[in-house]
């Protein structure tokens, strides 16, 4: 009896009563409006809640993935940096902050570049994570964004970087400071190598990023309702003690002040990416391609391209009962423009042409001798 007590019954009530565990991000929550969207429909519709157009945070895999073609890219080594530099450490240790970050989102840092396909035109990107420690910027972050870039001048492609950050990491005091003049010298050498520089600024964009190469892009494009700043408007209503404008900081706001130059649905943000790539990196290949266009003139039949002595001359093919001897003198511009000649005309008739055109034509007059008239014996 134990043995059916403890075993059988305990194994059956389980079979019966057993809860099934429901994931904790099967169903998402829209922060505006409340509305439940399920994590599928979500993700299907590049997690923008249908009812309020509220543009939810992506991580840096799904935007590469949304980015490129057939969702296909190939991740760009970055070079190591030290872990815990400084030895930091508040509340917790920083290489356990570290730890537990790359154990949540797998990644190294905060930041991944991409190499792929954007409407079938090479492309770089860089996408900020704000999931690994609100995505700031430190050594790490800093040489992968060093590293896209100079991989898109070796390449001579576009680069585009998706900017999420809370700025500057703390944990690397100094160090993640001098991330920003750094990544303004990479900036410089896309524009060196005239390549396009597109930024894409998401929520929230603030502090060291904004003041470097977030805001050094040739276009600024930024989400529907991102919140674009250095200091945190928060911050600014308490140090000036005034009450902002509604909406101050956003992208809306920003685009209407001159901060931003577009404010593009992520519905139409990949053919928005790639327009523009085509018009800025085509016109640097035009420039680029040396080659001379051939006019009208050269591409009629009669005329063919020849060198002679080294440099290109036309060659006018003679027509049809034209010996080229003539061809060649009315070519050279030695002859006179003649009519042409009429089948009708008989032998004499052109005999009787030429006889009165001798006669037409005076004699040509004799000139006087220059040389001195002879001397005579008389003095």
């Amino acid at each position: 009896m134990n043995w059916i007590n403890n075993f059988v019954r305990p194994k059956i009530r389980g079979f019966l009563t057993t809860k099934r565990e429901v994931p904790d991000n099967l169903w998402r929550t829209c922060p505006i409006s409340g509305q439940m969207v399920f994590h599928k429909d979500l993700e299907a519709n590049q997690f923008v809640f249908p009812g309020s157009d509220y543009h939810e945070r992506m991580s840096a895999m799904e935007r590469l993935s949304a980015l490129f073609d057939d969702a296909a890219y190939e991740a760009v080594k970055v070079p190591g940096v030290a872990v815990d530099p400084l030895k930091f450490r508040d509340g917790r240790r920083y290489t356990d902050r570290l730890r537990e970050a790359k154990t949540n989102t797998e990644m190294d840092d905060a930041v991944l570049v991409g190499e792929g396909a954007l409407d079938g035109q090479p492309c770089l990107a860089a996408v900020q994570d704000f999931r690994f420690m609100a995505g700031s910027l430190g050594m790490a972050a800093g040489e992968a964004i060093i590293a896209g870039m100079l991989r898109a001048v070796e390449k001579k492609s576009p680069f585009i970087l998706f900017a999420a950050s809370g700025g500057a990491r703390m944990q690397e005091g100094i160090l993640s400071l001098m991330q920003m003049p750094r990544t303004t010298i990479a900036v410089q050498r896309l524009r060196e190598a005239k390549l396009p520089y597109i930024v894409v600024l998401t929520n929230p964009t603030s502090g060291g990023v904004t003041a470097s190469y977030a805001m050094l892009g040739d276009i600024h494009i930024a989400e529907p309702g991102a919140l674009i700043c250095f200091a945190g408007p928060r911050v600014i209503q308490q140090t000036i003690r005034e009450q902002l404008p509604e909406g101050f900081q956003r992208s809306e706001y920003l685009v209407e002040h001159g901060m931003v130059d577009m404010v593009i649905h992520r519905h139409k943000l990949r053919e928005t990416l790639s327009r523009l790539c085509r018009v800025l990196a085509g016109g640097r290949k035009l420039a680029a391609a040396d080659k001379p266009v051939a006019s009208e003139a050269a591409k009629s039949p009669p005329v063919e391209s020849a060198k002679l002595n080294g440099s290109p001359h036309a060659v006018v093919k003679p027509a049809a009962g034209v010996s080229a001897k003539e061809s060649t003198q009315s070519g050279n511009g030695a002859a006179k423009d003649k009519p042409p000649a009429s089948s009708s005309v008989t032998v004499d008739q052109a005999a009787r042409g030429k006889d009165k055109a001798s006669k037409a034509t005076p004699p040509p007059e004799t000139l006087p001798s220059k040389d001195p008239p002879p001397a005579s014996g008389k003095t």
